[in-house]
C-alpha cells in the first residue's frame, strides 16, 4: 500500500475510534477531531520516509490506545462518577490468587 493510502487509512480509523470511544460527548468528540486534524496538517508536507513510518507508528499507537484504555464517565453527584465502559473493554474476569499454587 503506498504511504499515501496508508496515511489516509490511519487518519480514517483515528476518527472512526474517536467517535466510538467519546460516543454522546461533544466536547470530547470535538477536541479529538480538532487535535487529529491539526497533527496531520502539522505533519503534511513531510516527505522523509523514516519520519512518515515514525509518524504512522505513533499514529497507530494511539488509536490502539484511545480503543483499549479510554473509558467515559459521568458526574452523578458531588462525590461519585458513573462509569461507562464499552463492550470491547470488558474482558473476562479473570480472579486473582495472592497464593502461589503447589505443583504436585
Amino acid at each position: 500500500m503506498g504511504s499515501r493510502a496508508a496515511v489516509l487509512k490511519l487518519f480514517r480509523a483515528l476518527h472512526r475510534t474517536r467517535q466510538q470511544v467519546f460516543k454522546n460527548d461533544a466536547r470530547a468528540l470535538e477536541a479529538a477531531r480538532l487535535k487529529i486534524n491539526e497533527e496531520f496538517r502539522n505533519h503534511q508536507d513531510e516527505t522523509s520516509s523514516e519520519r512518515i513510518a515514525e509518524l504512522m507508528k505513533i499514529g497507530s499507537d494511539v488509536e490502539f490506545l484511545l480503543r483499549t484504555s479510554v473509558i467515559q464517565g459521568l458526574h452523578t453527584g458531588s462525590d461519585s462518577l458513573m462509569l461507562i465502559p464499552r463492550k470491547d473493554l470488558l474482558l473476562d474476569n479473570v480472579p486473582y490468587c495472592d497464593s502461589p499454587t503447589r505443583k504436585l
